[in-house]
């Protein structure tokens, strides 16, 4: 249960720091965005893996 805590704040703080480079009008192609993003969707990945574990 931890675990899933944990990683609900890192999709959170991602998301928001995302909203926060978008705000500042950086393109959507800036390698910071990218490489967030990115981040963001590893995280979105993991949290999913673990929801499903703790569903079977």
């Amino acid at each position: 249960m931890e675990k899933t805590k944990e990683t609900r704040r890192k999709i959170e703080d991602l998301r928001s720091y995302l909203y926060d480079l978008i705000k500042e009008n950086k393109p959507l192609v800036a390698a910071e965005v990218v490489f967030v993003s990115q981040e963001l969707d590893k995280v979105l990945n993991e949290y999913d893996m673990i929801i499903k574990k703790q569903i079977a």
